[in-house]
């Protein structure tokens, strides 16, 4: 059985799930960051909840919330006709909120890293807040989104308990690398399972000197 269905599904949901985080992590960095609401530390909890929360505890209350027994669910089940659970929609919907902290935490040190003065200065030129973010706090904050593009890309890659939980194992729909390769040691097939496992390990390596390196350019 060929290796690179799980392959390219896992690279797919990586991909578009490290889209997803940037568009959602920024506007919840940046109110982060310059917030004074006390509601903030609420926040924090909550967007760091899944660095703590066992996934197949978070995989558990997914699968409940995308029964078609919920609002979601059955809304979801009109829409398009299919299921949320199991389904590719549902692994995706499941990997944002698993790597959301990894998304974003670079971007709240790297709006943080900016300070003051440089949205100051754009203001005294009359740039409005929209105009300040996007042509100073933005470029000033690139390493950060590389890194929290980096981090929820290769988060996303060893997902297991997640994934198992909400999309199960259908093979070419949810049946992504951590499954594959859980499913290969199962039949003894350990040479198939070094392959995948040895991929992902030297992925996470390279991801892992990338953004430390990103962070000791920053602190020069």
């Amino acid at each position: 059985m060929s290796l690179w269905p799980a392959i390219w599904l896992t690279l797919q949901l990586a991909g578009l799930t490290s889209v997803l985080l940037i568009v959602i992590a920024t506007p919840i960095a940046w109110w982060l960051v310059t917030t004074r609401s006390r509601a903030r530390p609420f926040v924090e909890a909550l967007t760091a909840l899944p660095l703590v929360l066992p996934p197949t505890v978070l995989g558990f209350y997914l699968l409940i919330l995308f029964s078609p027994n919920t609002a979601l669910g059955a809304l979801w089940i009109k829409v398009t006709g299919e299921t949320l659970a199991f389904s590719f929609t549902g692994l995706l919907l499941a990997s944002v909120l698993y790597s959301l902290p990894f998304a974003v935490q670079p971007l709240r040190t790297a709006f943080h890293s900016v300070g003051h003065g440089p949205i100051e200065a754009a203001a005294t030129l009359g740039a409005s807040q929209w105009q300040s973010f996007h042509s100073v706090v933005v470029p000033l904050s690139r390493r950060g989104f590389l890194a929290a593009a980096v981090l929820s890309f290769a988060h996303t890659l060893g997902e297991f308990g997640v994934v198992l939980m909400v999309g199960g194992n259908i093979p070419g729909k949810t049946r992504v690398i951590s499954i594959e390769i859980y499913n290969r040691v199962e039949t003894l097939d350990y040479g198939a399972a070094h392959v995948l496992s040895a991929g992902l390990l030297g992925v996470s390596f390279l991801v892992l000197v990338l953004v430390f390196f990103l962070n000791k350019d920053e602190r020069k």
